[in-house]
């Protein structure tokens, strides 16, 4: 039988495809196990400083700590989806041995072994890592870290990612921050801080009359989980906010206001890292503070986010490191405070540049979520490092391709909110392509998925570009039959809009 010109032709481009796919899964194994030399590389150098840091300093460690031999054993305090996006990273490394999550979620009980531990309790939290031998904690939410958990962790000779309770003053308090920036000449807006309430009201009359009518921001001083920040329109609203944080709105966290000037711009979230001296910086990402579309209705947690924000480009990024982050991580030094962590700084990009708005002392929940999607390295040495030093040793490399996150939220969040509610459609959802789910406040009940939380689900997705990473997130929403959630419809507009 004789085979014509095209038969041949067809049989050596099959050969031909089938060649480069198999040539293509033998370099993807290869660029995996150079990750994974890559990461002990980079471990084996932080090992080597650390262990002449304690050589020279006598430091007390706990046993195995300095001995991690790529198996470490790990705990992630917190249960949301910044910590199910951490947990996910993590338990990827090849130096992760054991991993725990305290509490948890559902969606992080995938990942790792989730233990019932108030992360609040520092006492119980260092004797259950004596018992488990834990050598490595990553501390997810700001109150712990406020309550000085990392402090009394370093005391035990357990090392932890996190700052310690002095240094957790820059989200703890926002009058300890702009301290920091005046002392260090950081741009961020003029303000006025009060512990009387009759006094500030005569403030907010006062630039009433002076800004014509512009809008004033009114802040809890104190830790309120993201929601103690009034954008008061009217003189009306700004007193009716400052009534109700000394009437105790946000409990101890309203004791004390800062007033601020509104400023004009658009926001945008900066991630950095820091072992105290040297700053790492991270990928840029946007949220979405409003609870409805439009950016209407009260603040909330964050109710999307996409990476990375077109806002931020270089020139932003590098002024934004220049002029804000590394002046303030040198007057925290300068103070005998050294910054040891992430910070997350927000932003308001306007005509001048970067302005500060306030510091985050943790990963932002949600762009944590967008920006571990698009972390291509291995993130656990560089945690390891703003522990114990070595920051300059690490690079970290990001996938050009975007991610965004959709918050999927209880019916009545940011205030009450009903739990409960049995959710469906989640393998679905997770099976569309690109698609990442990732669980904020869910438990398992009786072989289902059940909401938890205020936030529930965030769904989230890649793409060749924001449209498509966007499409697939909504796609995915679209299979989840959970009738008690809202989400917004309109995340990631500013960025589809600019083109």
């Amino acid at each position: 039988m004789e085979l014509s010109l095209a038969s041949i032709i067809a049989f050596f481009l099959l050969w031909a495809v089938a060649y480069l796919l198999l040539r293509l899964r033998v370099l993807r194994r290869r660029m995996s196990a150079l990750r994974g030399e890559m990461a002990e590389v980079q471990l084996n150098r932080l090992k080597l400083e650390v262990a002449l840091q304690n050589s020279a300093a006598g430091t007390q460690v706990q046993p195995g700590a300095d001995e991690w031999g790529g198996a470490m054993n790990i705990l992630i305090l917190g249960g949301g989806g910044r910590e199910h996006a951490l947990a996910r990273a993590v338990a990827k490394s090849p130096l992760c041995g054991k991993l725990y999550a305290a509490p948890g979620n559902a969606g992080i009980a995938q990942v790792a072994e989730c233990v019932a531990l108030e992360p609040m309790d520092a006492a119980a939290v260092i004797a259950w890592c004596r018992e488990q031998a834990i050598d490595f904690v990553i501390v997810g939410p700001e109150a712990p870290l406020a309550a000085g958990l990392a402090d009394e962790l370093a005391a035990a000779g357990i090392a932890a990612f996190g700052p310690g309770r002095e240094a957790a003053r820059l989200e703890a308090s926002k009058a300890f921050t702009k301290e920091i920036c005046d002392a260090c000449g950081a741009p961020t807006a003029a303000y006025a801080r009060f512990s009387d309430a009759e006094a500030a009201r005569a403030h907010v009359r006062a630039a009433h009359v002076q800004t014509g009518g512009a809008p004033i921001v009114i802040k809890a001083d104190g830790l309120a989980a993201g929601k103690g920040v009034v954008v008061a329109r009217t003189l009306a609203e700004a007193e009716a906010a400052i009534d109700d944080m000394f009437g105790g709105a946000f409990g101890e966290a309203g004791s004390e206001i800062v007033i601020e000037e509104f400023m004009v711009g658009e926001e945008a979230s900066f991630f950095v890292l820091s072992d105290g001296e040297t700053v790492l910086a991270l990928a840029t990402a946007q949220d979405h503070k409003c609870a409805f579309d439009g950016d209407e209705g009260p603040n909330t947690g964050g109710m999307g986010a996409y990476s990375p924000a077109p806002v931020m480009t270089a020139e932003i990024e590098r002024r934004t490191l220049d002029e804000i982050v590394r002046p303030c991580i040198a007057e925290m030094a300068r103070r005998g405070i050294p910054y040891r962590g992430v910070l997350y700084a927000g932003l308001m990009i306007g005509e001048s540049g970067p302005r500060l708005i306030e510091y985050n002392v943790r990963f932002g929940d949600p762009e944590c979520q967008v920006l571990m999607l698009r972390l291509g390295s291995d993130f656990l040495p560089a945690l390891i490092a703003c522990a114990k030093g070595g920051l300059d040793k690490v690079t970290l490399d990001w996938s050009p391709d975007p991610a965004i996150t959709v918050v999927m939220a209880a019916e009545g969040y940011p205030g009450s909110y009903r739990k409960g509610a049995v959710i469906g459609g989640l393998d679905a959802a997770g099976a569309v392509e690109g698609v990442t789910i990732f669980h904020a406040g869910t438990v398992a009940a009786d072989g289902n998925i059940v909401a938890n939380g205020g936030r529930v689900l965030n769904v989230s997705a890649t793409g060749r570009d924001l449209a498509q990473a966007r499409e697939r997130a909504y796609a995915a929403i679209d299979l989840i039959d959970w009738p008690g959630g809202f989400w917004r419809s309109d995340i990631a507009w500013r960025a589809l809009e600019r083109g």
